[in-house]
């Protein structure tokens, strides 16, 4: 999370804005994508609270329900569930009858800590009836994510450098923490060892700061990102208790500075890719499931040749086809593509001006036609149509008005 003051460049902080998307008709059957005569649900998450993103107000109004035209691209506005304590990640549960969502903010209840809160799906119309809010055990949560049990919420709480085990009840509810663990470690340093020439890409290293969290698809290894300490440190968790415990080795070590932000997993379970924030790399890693151990083998830039500058990197993901990586650039506003080879390397292959001003989540629907970049400072969701073979971005000419979008999520 970059601090806006540290910039000499004025550009954008994009919002966590987060569009679900479910399907209106057949939602029960199983398939892998819907088909075209489908709409779909889309939610997105803002900031919604005076004490918004890098000290900017929020202007978002809560988490809002979008419908999506699968031909078109277009986004309708059907709903808009408040929110004013900054609801900016959202996860589902792997069923999808229940929303989750980390509110970043740092008093919860007179408490220093920020929340999570459970909603249940009405699945006939999208709607979201609020069941309950707990607090997220640290200020500042930035992330979070659902066990593939279903049983538990994981969340990394940014300004207080802690992450959480949350377990979901039959209800969908969420409970008092199985586990709390608070990082510890030397920062690294101010500047980014990786950066490009020319940064002030400086950020996040005067303490902890837990960015990210997740598990594999086994659920036996839970991994979360520690951008302060320029770590990404892996635990065993115990579905039956709820507990972490460090694995050996107990963490994933980058270059000082270079602040590990957000990362994934290819869906073979064998590659593991890492996003830096301050650095803007993407570091690619063989991952052993059965151990849980990461081995570095390539470090690539998410700029083009030649650039110099600042730049702070937000989200990664894998497209549907599983054939290209994308990433999102802030202060150079792009969003750019490699191809994944057989071996797990990237290969850069292009990139796309977002149109808006920091894009802080992109996501694509279900079938990996579109893409839509959340512009945070510009208050906007731009749409792309991808191109399934090339992996290339072409623009709509479609903008979504959303107060300082966070994340998009279908």
């Amino acid at each position: 999370m970059p601090q806006a003051s540290n910039l000499s460049t004025s550009r954008r902080a994009l919002m966590k804005g987060t569009i679900a998307a479910l399907p209106l008709a057949g939602y029960g059957r199983q398939r892998s994508a819907p088909a075209a005569t489908d709409k779909l649900l889309a939610y997105v998450g803002t900031y919604s609270s005076p004490q918004g993103p890098e000290g900017s107000k929020g202007r978002g109004e809560g988490i809002y329900l979008f419908e999506f035209d699968r031909g078109s691209g277009t986004l309708s506005q059907r709903n808009l569930f408040p929110n004013a304590s900054n609801p900016a990640w959202l996860a589902f549960n792997p069923s999808r009858t229940h929303l989750y969502s980390a509110n970043e903010t740092t008093t919860y209840k007179g408490s220093a800590s920020g929340s999570v809160s459970a909603y249940a799906i009405d699945r006939s119309n999208g709607n979201l009836k609020l069941l309950n809010t707990v607090s997220s055990e640290g200020m500042g949560p930035a992330h979070l994510s659902v066990h593939p049990s279903g049983k538990y919420v994981f969340v990394a709480n940014y300004a207080g450098g802690t992450i959480a085990v949350l377990p979901i009840d039959q209800s969908g509810e969420l409970g008092q923490p199985t586990d709390v663990k608070t990082d510890s470690g030397t920062p690294g340093a101010e500047k980014a060892s990786s950066a490009p020439r020319g940064t002030f890409a400086i950020s996040g290293h005067e303490k902890p700061h837990a960015h990210f969290i997740k598990s594999d698809s086994s659920g036996r290894f839970v991994l979360h990102c520690d951008l302060g300490l320029d770590r990404i440190f892996v635990w065993k968790f115990d579905e039956s208790t709820g507990k972490l415990t460090p694995n050996d080795p107990p963490d994933i070590r980058f270059p000082s500075g270079d602040g590990p932000r957000h990362f994934t997993f290819h869906p073979n379970g064998r590659w593991l890719y890492s996003l830096q924030e301050e650095g803007s790399t993407v570091v690619a890693f063989d991952w052993d499931k059965k151990r849980g151990r990461a081995t570095a083998v390539q470090t690539i830039s998410t700029l083009p040749p030649g650039f110099v500058g600042t730049n702070f990197t937000a989200e990664i993901m894998i497209a549907p086809g599983n054939k290209f990586l994308y990433v999102s650039n802030r202060l150079h506003d792009s969003i750019a593509w490699f191809s994944i080879g057989p071996n797990g390397r990237l290969t850069y292959a292009g990139e796309e001006w977002t149109r808006g001003d920091y894009p802080r989540h992109f996501n694509t629907d279900p079938s990996g036609d579109f893409l839509f970049s959340c512009n945070q400072r510009s208050d906007a969701i731009t749409t792309y149509r991808v191109n399934r073979k090339t992996g290339a971005l072409a623009f709509t000419g479609k903008y979504t008005a959303v107060g300082t979008p966070a994340i998009i999520i279908f």
